[in-house]
């Protein structure tokens, strides 16, 4: 039996992705309170410190000492080969 104390809050989809929109929307680099006073509702920092945990291992933002940034940048040509290619 898993005791409550060992599992941790996870973020849901949806403040993942409010907080991926706020980041894309940025053009320069936001510090976390910045970050904070953007998101339409509040997180709690624990939550919010996981998302960006994620967002940097997965390669879409970062985190240096001045803050964080945005730089993923999506694929167009091979989505568009992908989209017409043939399913083997």
């Amino acid at each position: 039996m898993l005791h409550k104390e060992n599992i941790g809050h996870s973020p849901n989809l949806n403040t993942v992705l409010m907080v991926e929109d706020i980041l894309k929307e940025a053009e320069e680099v936001m510090t976390l309170a910045e970050l904070k006073r953007r998101l339409p509702k509040k997180v709690m920092h624990q939550t919010l410190l996981q998302i960006l945990d994620y967002l940097q291992l997965s390669g879409k933002i970062i985190i240096g000492t001045k803050g964080i940034l945005w730089v993923f940048t999506p694929r167009k040509e091979l989505d568009e080969l992908i989209r017409r290619g043939t399913e083997i």
